[in-house]
């Protein structure tokens, strides 16, 4: 969802963008993720390219070069540094980790666990639904349901998760095919099983270390008919509302 954000960003010419990762970044659709940049150098979704920096200092470097920049800073240290006219919270943990309100002129929070007007500015809806992508300028999001999208009748089903503390590692990448009970990968000696038929839409790289019930992948139940390489409807939408944010309330 945060490289939706950036994607949509820069396709309307507000390029002057960077992110902010973990070292070793936890998203399951990594096709469409500016966090493989850490891995490769440079990643690009949609004709969108972004590339790693080591440094806050080096982020002009990358927009220089009309690329979006990606640095590994899990404390926000740039934040400080740069200081940013926006500064927008998609971690999408559901539940507000530390973000402020007087981060930033502007401060925009994705989902559930934020207050607009009070430890941000607007809040943007996340939820499925008749409120995705919704701009909340007071108040906060629908609450968590802890319940997947539904996707051909499946949501729990679809989802992979690992089941022990642990490292993921799989032999199977993004686009592969998988059936019932077919074991995508293992964490420690715990086999991670799919539970139904169809493609894989995310996977975490092998050897990322996780935690118990995490989130380390999905399944796609339409198969071939699954666009790994582009971004979903929700990401479009939630990107719509953040840019309609920006446009109406900050510039």
């Amino acid at each position: 969802m945060a490289s939706a954000v950036a994607w949509r960003l820069h396709r309307a010419h507000l390029r002057r963008v960077f992110l902010l990762e973990l070292p070793q970044p936890l998203a399951v659709r990594r096709r469409v993720s500016f966090s493989e940049a850490l891995h490769h150098g440079h990643h690009t979704v949609e004709g969108v390219t972004a590339s790693r920096v080591t440094r806050a200092g080096a982020i002009d470097e990358a927009w220089a070069h009309d690329e979006i920049a990606v640095l590994a800073d899990p404390s926000w240290d740039a934040i400080r540094t740069r200081r940013p006219h926006i500064v927008i919270d998609a971690i999408l943990a559901k539940r507000n980790l530390g973000t402020r309100r007087a981060e930033a002129p502007f401060v925009i929070a994705l989902g559930p666990g934020f207050t607009a007007g009070h430890d941000c500015h607007v809040v943007v809806g996340t939820n499925r639904g008749h409120n995705l992508g919704r701009v909340y300028t007071s108040g906060s999001d629908e609450p968590n349901t802890g319940i997947p999208g539904d996707i051909s009748g499946y949501t729990h089903e679809r989802v992979l998760r690992a089941p022990a503390d642990g490292r993921f590692v799989t032999t199977l990448d993004i686009g592969a095919t998988v059936a019932p009970g077919e074991v995508v990968g293992a964490v420690g000696e715990m086999p991670v099983v799919a539970r139904i038929e169809g493609m894989v839409r995310g996977l975490l790289r092998n050897g990322t270390p996780v935690g118990t019930g995490m989130k380390i992948g999905d399944i796609d139940p339409r198969g071939r008919l699954t666009e790994v390489d582009a971004i979903s409807d929700k990401g479009r939408a939630i990107a719509g509302g953040v840019l309609e944010a920006v446009l109406a309330d900050f510039l």
